[in-house]
This record gives structure tokens, sequence and C-alpha cells, in this order.
């Protein structure tokens, strides 16, 4: 089971991000070889990380292939995964806006709210190089749009050069409590997820990017972490381990992850690549098609994968 500090079920009714806590896994979207939504194929990969443990999920995100969706395909895997989550007290779904207009993020928000999602994962626009005021008003516009449902902000500069730090969240935060969780993918994330920690008010952070740095993150008190979902039961044995009373073993099960992590998190399409193809190994779906423009990996890649699944075969068990 993840580590998730929850507390008493009550706490969790009344602020589902207290079960954004431990492991958070994005959910990936299988295609058919021909490119089309393997909608039978999602809802698998939604049942078995559910079944792993874990108290939260998010969607869609990076390694959901969001920017890759339709408006209709978006709206059909969003009920696919809020049908297992709805009304539920023990799991999250967390449903991420990446509208660049603050009206259509405020409205999507909205509407996910609505059909029963938990909490939103919001991420600002970065086209065009908006200002930081706007980044802030947009921000706030949706905190408000959605209040008081909880709201996690993604903080992702690399993959959108969008800047924000910890005096501007703290500031957000003060007006619009629902902000309760900022996501931490800058490189390093340790030193703003201290930062954040030790404020006023405090804001609890995840890690994302692969966990590539999930030790540390750890360390300076990161809350929680958000990989990709292909190897769930990996990461929430590394976080058992961390937060468990032995970290010397989580470090060492995150050293022997790393270098194909690392490799990985190269660029996001990489791993995006990787993830679904370690799910179609363990016989998660069918197809390990990713929409183009996409990272198509070599036979070295492909070996490095099977390497993984070899390495750590006594936690990715066959699903087929």
């Amino acid at each position: 089971m993840a580590t998730t500090e929850v507390g008493t079920d009550l706490d969790a009714r009344n602020d589902a991000s207290l079960l954004v806590r431990g492991v958070s896994p994005v959910l990936e979207v299988p295609f058919t070889a021909d490119g089309d939504v393997d909608h039978e194929g999602f809802d698998r990969v939604v049942r078995f990380v559910l079944s792993t443990g874990v108290t939260s999920v998010m969607f869609p995100g990076f390694a959901s292939e969001f920017h890759k969706l339709s408006e209709d395909e978006r709206q059909e895997l969003t009920e696919i995964l809020l049908s297992h989550t709805r009304g539920r007290g023990d799991v999250a779904a967390v449903i991420a806006v990446q509208d660049h207009a603050t009206q259509l993020a405020a409205r999507r928000a909205q509407q996910a709210v609505a059909a029963g999602a938990d909490l939103i994962n919001l991420l600002p626009p970065h086209f065009l190089s908006p200002s930081r005021d706007s980044l802030a008003a947009h921000v706030r516009a949706v905190l408000q749009a959605i209040a008081p449902v909880p709201l996690v902000l993604q903080y992702a500069p690399a993959e959108t050069g969008t800047s924000l730090d910890a005096d501007l969240l703290r500031a957000i935060a003060t007006e619009h409590p629902n902000l309760r969780l900022v996501k931490v993918e800058s490189s390093p994330p340790g030193p703003l997820i201290a930062e954040l920690a030790a404020g006023s008010p405090s804001i609890p952070a995840v890690e994302g990017y692969a966990g590539v740095q999930l030790p540390d993150a750890v360390r300076r008190g990161a809350v929680g972490t958000q990989p990709g979902c292909s190897l769930t039961e990996v990461y929430v044995e590394i976080w058992r381990r961390l937060t468990g009373g032995d970290e010397e073993g989580g470090v060492d099960l995150h050293r022997r992850l790393l270098p194909y992590i690392s490799y990985w998190m190269l660029d996001t399409e990489r791993i995006i690549a990787a993830e679904k193809l370690i799910s179609v190994r363990r016989g998660l779906f069918a197809s390990a098609y990713c929409r183009e423009p996409a990272h198509h990996p070599d036979q070295e890649e492909i070996r490095m994968v099977d390497r993984l699944l070899t390495e750590f075969a006594d936690f990715l068990p066959y699903l087929g």
C-alpha cells in the first residue's frame, strides 16, 4: 500500500488533497495500432493503477499525451476514470486543466468538478510567454471558479518555460486557500519544495519529472510523487521505504531505477514511448503506439525496457 499520511477518513472526505500523498500516478492513454483511442485499454489502466493501493490518480497529463487528444476523446476518457472514482472516499481523481485562455480553463475546471473530479490540476498558460501578472491572474481565476474544491498547481518549467516562485505562490495561497498543493517539476525540485514548506502559509508539494530526484525531494518535505503509471508498484515500494523508516532501502531501490528514468526523461516523448512499451510488455494493453509527432524507440532502447522488466520482475508482474 502507498504511504498516504491521510489521517482519518473524515479528514480525507473534507479535504481531498490529503489523498494526493504518496504515489499519485499520471494515467497513460493507450491507442490502437491505427492510432485510435483504446477505450477498453484505458479502462484496464485505470483499474490496474487503482488496484496498486494508491489513493489518487491524475489525468490527463503530459504522460497521457493530453496535447494529442481531441475534445471528445478527452471527455470520454475522463468519464471512464470518474466512473471508477466518483463517490468513493478512499481515492481521489485529479483532473488536469491546461487551457491557455483563462475563461476556458475556468470553465473546464468547473465542468470537471461537476462531473465528479475531486481536485483540479492546473498547468498555467505558457504560449507566447505570458507575463507574470497574467499568469497569477489566470491561476486566481481558476481557483475562484472552483472554490472550495482543492487545486494542485503544476510547475513544469522545462516543458513550458513558465517561471513561478515561492513568494508568488504563497501570495496566491493566502488569497485562495483551495490552492492546496504544488506539483514541482523544476530541476532540481528540492529547493522550491523546501521553500514552499518553510514559508507562511506552508504549501505542501508533490514531485514529478518521473521521480528522478525523489529521495532528495522527500528529504526536503515532498508529500508525494506523480510519475507515469507503468511502474507504479516500483514507485510505491520506493515511497514506502523512504517514508517508512527504511531510507537506505528506498535510496537503493531508487538508485537501481535511476539509470532508466534519467535516460528516458531526456525528453518527454521518449519516456511516454518507453512507458507504453513497458505496459504492453506487461500485458496491460495491446499497442505501444504513440500519436505523431512521437519518439520511436530504437533496438537498444527496446532492450533497455526488457532489461528493466527483468531486473524489477519481483515488483512488476505480467498483467495479461
